[in-house]
């Protein structure tokens, strides 16, 4: 190998030392570990891009709202399972101002991150009919998701969807429908990790399959109003985040704080629960709880015995965010274009060098630019390329571990690179394109 901007016997050693055997199909978390491993022993910095987390500083009135609830005394009080009543009441009306969907506050519900929410709905929707067992996740999907169904015992299955856009897409989901065994659908929009963003046409699709075939949708949005290409920044004005819950009303919506907020270490989420679902009775759920009502159930069933409630200050920094938002204080959309203009760049120079975007297209339309891309280079697996890259002080994750088919391709995230970085990562890429040059077959 020829001498790499990371000397390649650290590489080695530390890739020995961690146990893997194998970096390209690693989790997240554990690639994280090994380049926290070699970043200390070589003293180089990685340009980071494995890990989705946030770039920016926290919304600042979040901040003091929470710090203003702590000073009140609240770190001493249990908060009630179900959430505070204030922030139930702003998260009903930011999905109505910024979705414009209804959904009464007793359906909102906060979660500890969208993790826990996800991890709830998994477990309660996994029985409420005795006959269905299985989750289908339009792919490719946050990986963690799948694990979660590994340690529930729940049985998913999987498709990754870039080769079924537009009208496909209805073929394709329904092949799975008909079969009877399938109790809801996961999906993120925009997409974790391709940044692909469902059209209307196709969430009408998604819509009016799920209610012919009486399933539940979860709609992952975890990166809410960051199609830039589109301005979701305005409460109460058109154009409105895109939702699935236009098209059903058996859904369940889980929107982060971590990425629009900038708001990740205090694991606070929110959890969205149709009103027609939450209302909703299962007689199959007296198999496991006292009655057969959703709402009642995931509440008092199945989020208490899970963590008895969220963080009790979390919930009034994110109420605070919310009241700002909704009242047309604080525009959350402009604080997080910086991604989208990292990403741009970004793009660029892995293009300059060699690299090609994998998902590129929306349907007839280019991609966004956001906080996720995913590129190739020519002759290399995406477990190979990835492999390589740690070399050259270049971390991801491998489209392996999040169900695409697209095994050339490799995630980057655009969060932790900062602008004085974009020399390094240009001169590294130019290098890594030099010593691995493309030959046209």
């Amino acid at each position: 190998m020829n001498t790499t901007p990371i000397q390649p016997e650290i590489v080695q050693q530390k890739i020995i030392d961690s146990g893997l055997t194998s970096i390209g199909k690693a989790s997240i978390r554990e690639i994280k570990k090994l380049v926290d491993m070699i970043e200390q022993a070589s003293g180089e910095k990685f340009i980071r891009m494995e890990m989705g987390i946030p770039g920016l500083p926290p919304a600042k009135i979040g901040v003091a709202g929470q710090i203003e609830a702590l000073q009140k005394g609240v770190a001493a009080l249990y908060p009630d399972i179900h959430g505070i009543a204030v922030l139930k009441n702003e998260i009903s009306r930011f999905v109505k101002l910024f979705m414009n969907i209804d959904v009464n506050p007793e359906g909102c519900i906060p979660t500890v991150g969208s993790m826990q929410g996800g991890f709830a709905s998994f477990l309660m929707l996994g029985r409420i009919f005795k006959e269905r067992d299985t989750t289908l996740f339009i792919d490719p999907g946050f990986p963690v998701h799948k694990q979660q169904h590994k340690v529930l015992n729940i049985k998913y299955e999987s498709f990754d969807v870039y080769n079924y856009r537009g009208d496909k897409l209805r073929e394709k989901l329904e092949s799975y429908f008909k079969k009877g065994h399938i109790h809801s659908v996961l999906y993120s929009n925009p997409n974790n990790p391709s940044w692909i963003c469902f059209t209307e046409k196709e969430l009408q699709i998604i819509g009016e399959l799920a209610n012919k075939y009486n399933i539940v949708i979860m709609e992952d949005l975890a990166y809410f109003g960051m199609d830039f290409r589109n301005d979701y920044s305005k409460p109460g004005q058109a154009p409105y985040q895109p939702s699935v819950a236009n098209y059903t009303d058996k859904y369940i919506l889980f929107i982060s704080s971590s990425k629009a907020f900038s708001y990740a270490g205090e694991r606070i989420g929110m959890m969205v629960i149709a009103n027609n679902l939450f209302q909703s009775q299962f007689p199959d759920l007296k198999r496991f709880y006292p009655n057969d009502k959703f709402g009642y159930n995931m509440i008092f069933g199945t989020l208490y015995p899970l963590s008895s409630g969220t963080s009790h200050s979390a919930q009034y920094a994110l109420t605070a965010i919310l009241k700002a938002a909704n009242d047309g204080e604080f525009n959350f959309v402009d604080e997080v274009k910086e991604y989208g203009e990292k990403a741009h760049i970004m793009k660029k120079l892995f293009t300059e060098n060699g690299f090609k975007i994998v998902y590129d297209m929306d349907e007839d339309k280019p991609i966004a630019d956001g906080f996720y891309f995913t590129y190739s280079y020519p002759g290399f697996t995406g477990v190979e390329l990835l492999e390589k890259m740690i070399y050259y002080g270049i971390s991801a994750i491998s489209l392996d571990i999040t169900g695409s088919d697209r095994h050339e391709g490799i995630r980057a995230c655009t969060s932790l690179i900062q602008r004085d970085q974009f020399g390094t990562l240009e001169k590294r890429l130019k290098q890594f394109n030099e010593d691995h040059p493309i030959t046209n077959k």
